[in-house]
């Protein structure tokens, strides 16, 4: 289970692309703004995996869901909590139905599910970050308020404190702006989140160009995976000690996906 993003992966669920992804007859009605190199995107989605592998992770692999290109970021699906799953609603309609694909996997791995987010209310997992005793959460065009409530209360009742705020619409998700990279450590967007929002954290500012700009995975002992875009982040991330593994992911960026969209943390912990 997880309970802080910044502990070690210990097994992820992800959803190599093979074909679904690269079958787009309107791909603004799925968000992604460019159908992507299908070769390419493959050989990058297995260079990532075997990164996870080699950092320790269990890496589970679900086949795409049929007529969902999204499914290939399983992050937005599903959180899983110390409890078990929350069945999150997509904000995104066209992503309606990779819940319920993602819950029968979480199922059949023997996560129990912890609470299931209803109608009118909507929450992707993009838009949530765990962090120990701190639950991060977004307010965006993919997750209002009826969700934040819903998930607020089930996760004050795992102890979590609640911190939101509101998305500016050029980020899609808070996990573009922000990551958790060690138990008290966060990377940031140094423009977008007061001060008191990351109290009793160590934080790493970055200016923030993009919306993937401080979108990184934490495997854990202080290494990170991001894109190799992301140059900035990275530099800052060496400079504060951490091992920083740069990855050509540019075939899921045309889907507006980071690094941690591709990927739904299942277990970590120390």
């Amino acid at each position: 289970m997880v309970r802080n993003e910044g502990e070690r992966l210990r097994r992820v669920i992800v959803s190599a692309p093979r074909t679904e992804y690269f079958r787009l007859a309107d791909p603004g009605a799925h968000n992604i703004a460019e159908v992507a190199d299908r070769d390419r995107a493959i050989a990058q989605h297995r260079r990532l995996t075997d990164l996870l592998q080699k950092s320790g992770a269990r890496v589970v692999d679900l086949k795409e869901l049929a007529g969902h290109p999204n499914s290939v970021f399983t992050r937005d699906t599903s959180l899983v909590t110390p409890r078990g799953y929350i069945r999150l609603r997509m904000g995104l309609k066209t992503r309606r139905g990779e819940e319920s694909w993602m819950a029968e996997a979480l199922g059949s791995l023997g996560v129990p599910c912890a609470g299931v987010i209803e109608p009118p209310g909507t929450v992707e997992g993009g838009d949530v970050i765990l962090a120990g005793g701190v639950a991060f959460v977004s307010r965006s065009e993919r997750t209002n308020s009826s969700g934040i409530r819903q998930l607020s209360r089930l996760l004050i009742g795992m102890d979590y404190e609640i911190r939101s705020l509101d998305l500016p619409p050029a980020h899609l998700h808070i996990g573009g702006a922000m990551s958790v990279i060690g138990p008290k450590s966060i990377l940031c967007c140094r423009s977008l989140f007061p001060e008191v929002f990351f109290e009793g954290f160590d934080v790493i500012e970055i200016p923030c160009p993009e919306a993937t700009s401080a979108n990184v995975i934490s495997v854990g002992n202080r290494a990170v995976i991001a894109e190799k875009s992301d140059a900035r982040a990275a530099r800052t991330l060496e400079r504060e000690g951490f091992a920083v593994h740069r990855l050509d992911l540019s075939e899921f960026v045309k889907g507006r996906g980071g690094p941690s969209c591709l990927i739904l943390p299942v277990d970590r912990g120390e």
